[in-house]
């Protein structure tokens, strides 16, 4: 069954070029949501072919200019800006003292940075449309600890902050803030790694009461439904999808 009221809406989806924006995307695509396929790697042009009613865009989202770029964009292409899908990040998961200065930068600007400026330049035409759904993509990691997480949970921490603050403000404006925190999901990479017992990334299934880790398309249906008229009461909520690896 459709999720009610996502036809032909207009999604901006970042980090969708692989992985789990790449799943969004398709579940969006599938609900005949009009897509801007946002990421780093020109590999997102490829998908934007595949997919219908969308549109490629390729620059550093950590950067102002190009998050300002990419939402002009999205308003010559499609004429709105219904739903900001925050997906773009990826952290350098290492022991804390073995970080450097610049990956401790990289961290924070891949997933926080990318957040707050997407944000930033989105609002003020959902604010004038009296209309939004912001989902940004966090981590469970966040509640529960996990190991050689630290740099990155400051990061998906201040997304998780980032949330409620917004959610509060604009809460009167017809504007929903959400965000979908995943456990360890079954990307590309982690599946690799699973299939030759890597011992660092058993570590972090073991964290997970299923003994397994979630799959893109089980994030990516929560992201779907609240993008959905359905989750029209919905906001200002950190949602895990995490296989029981935190509760309540």
């Amino acid at each position: 069954m459709a999720m009610q009221g996502l036809r032909y809406k207009v999604a901006i989806v970042t980090g969708a070029a692989a992985g789990i924006g790449r799943a969004i995307a398709e579940r969006l695509a599938a609900e005949q949501v009009r897509l801007v396929l946002a990421d780093m790697n020109a590999e997102v042009n490829a998908l934007a072919n595949e997919l219908p009613a969308s549109a490629a865009f390729v620059g550093n989202l950590c950067l102002e200019a190009p998050v300002r770029e990419l939402i002009q964009f999205t308003l010559e292409t499609f004429g709105a800006i219904d739903i900001l899908i925050n997906n773009a990040g990826g952290g350098v998961i290492r022991p804390f003292l073995e970080h450097t200065p610049e990956t401790l930068r990289e961290t924070v600007d891949r997933n926080l940075w990318t957040t707050l400026w997407c944000c930033y330049a989105a609002l003020p035409h959902m604010r004038r449309a009296g209309y939004g759904r912001i989902i940004n993509i966090g981590a469970d990691s966040v509640r529960n600890g996990l190991p050689e997480h630290a740099a990155y949970n400051a990061a998906k921490g201040g997304v998780h902050a980032l949330t409620t603050g917004l959610a509060r403000e604009f809460a009167t404006r017809g504007i929903t803030v959400n965000t979908v925190a995943p456990c360890m999901v079954a990307t590309p990479m982690v599946q690799k790694l699973m299939a030759e017992d890597s011992p660092w990334i058993k570590q972090f299934a073991d964290f997970i009461p299923m003994g397994r880790p979630g799959t893109m398309e089980e994030v990516a249906s929560m992201v779907a439904y609240l993008a959905s008229e359905e989750a029209a009461f919905v906001t200002g909520q950190v949602i895990s999808v995490n296989g029981g690896s935190t509760m309540l």
